[in-house]
This record gives structure tokens, sequence and C-alpha cells, in this order.
């Protein structure tokens, strides 16, 4: 079995009430398939990656990092490095984030995926390329953290606090769609 075959799966059955998501289902597909080496990051037009949307114990807060490079908040996440179970990749992401132990998956089903500009990186010599992330629903059993050295700062965040990010222009559009998914519960 190529180790392709599962994500294929994944997005093959992933639904989505958002146009824009929609439009990327196809995209992943054929990049996936266009390139066996989808989940290295030495594949410079671009690679996969996963994130998790990650609650606190009482699932009404998610976990926030600002990121040091792109200077915004995110969602936990990284690059999966040659990893194709990208829930995985978001469990493993999101430990080394937040040092937060024993982060649970809530569902091995998709819960967002987005196709995102990565900017040139001139001291590493890397290209400007594309990010295919797909996000999980992930629990953790504390609200303890411990900011790792690719964040400027790891938060809480409630959904109203979250509304009042993206209104001070913070948040990308995939961010909103998955705060709007939060609010609305349509996690697919």
């Amino acid at each position: 079995m190529d180790k392709r075959d599962l994500v294929l799966t994944a997005l093959e059955k992933y639904t989505t009430h958002f146009s824009q998501e929609s439009k990327f289902i196809p995209q992943m597909i054929s990049f996936m398939q266009q390139n066996p080496d989808c989940f290295e990051r030495t594949n410079q037009k671009g690679h996969f990656t996963g994130s998790a949307w990650l609650f606190n114990p009482t699932m009404d807060k998610v976990l926030l990092t600002h990121h040091k490079k792109l200077n915004c908040w995110y969602q936990l996440g990284g690059h999966a490095d040659g990893q194709s179970v990208i829930s995985d990749v978001a469990m493993r992401e999101a430990f080394e984030e937040s040092g937060i132990d024993g982060i649970k998956l809530l569902s091995p089903d998709i819960f967002d995926i987005d196709i995102h500009v990565i900017p040139e990186n001139l001291k590493k010599g890397e290209p400007e390329h594309n990010h295919y992330n797909l996000t999980y629903l992930c629990q953790a059993p504390t609200e303890d953290f411990v900011v790792s050295n690719e964040s400027i700062a790891l938060k809480w965040v409630t959904l109203p606090e979250l509304v009042d990010m993206a209104c001070q222009g913070d948040l990308t559009n995939a961010m909103m769609r998955r705060m709007n998914k939060w609010r609305y519960g349509t996690f697919g």
C-alpha cells in the first residue's frame, strides 16, 4: 500500500459546507497524486502539514500560538517530515509546541483543510511554497503549557476572544473558518 493512500481516502470522503475549502480538496488530491514526496519538506513546490485545533479540558477554549516566523496567531502544527498519518503529525506538533503531554485525538476525521502560501526564506534558501494543511480536533488534559522556541507566546482563547482577534485582522481566512465551525458546530 502506498503511504499516500490513507490521506487520499480521507480527502476523498471529506465534506464541507465552506466553498473555499471545497476547492482545496481536488487541489490536494492532485498535488498528492503528482508528488510521491508530498510528505517531505524537501519538496520545494509544497508539502503536507498537520495541525491541532486543541481544546482545553472543558472544551471552551482553544490553544493558539503566536508564530515567530509568520507573526500571527495560529493553531499548533507543523511539517509531516515523512509521516503520512497526518493526525499523528498534528498530535506530535501540538505536544512539541505546547509541552502538554497526554493530548488526545477527538476524531480520526479531518476537521479542516487549507492550502496556504509560505513566503520565501532567504536565510534557509527555501523558495515560496505551499503548505497543504490538514487540521484535527484534539483535547488537552490540562491548560498548563510551555512556550516552545517556535512561538512568541501561547494563549488559551475563548470563542469571544477569537472573534475579537479576528476583528483585529490577526487571523487568516482559514482561522475564521475554523472559528465558525467551532461557533456553529459544523465540524465537516
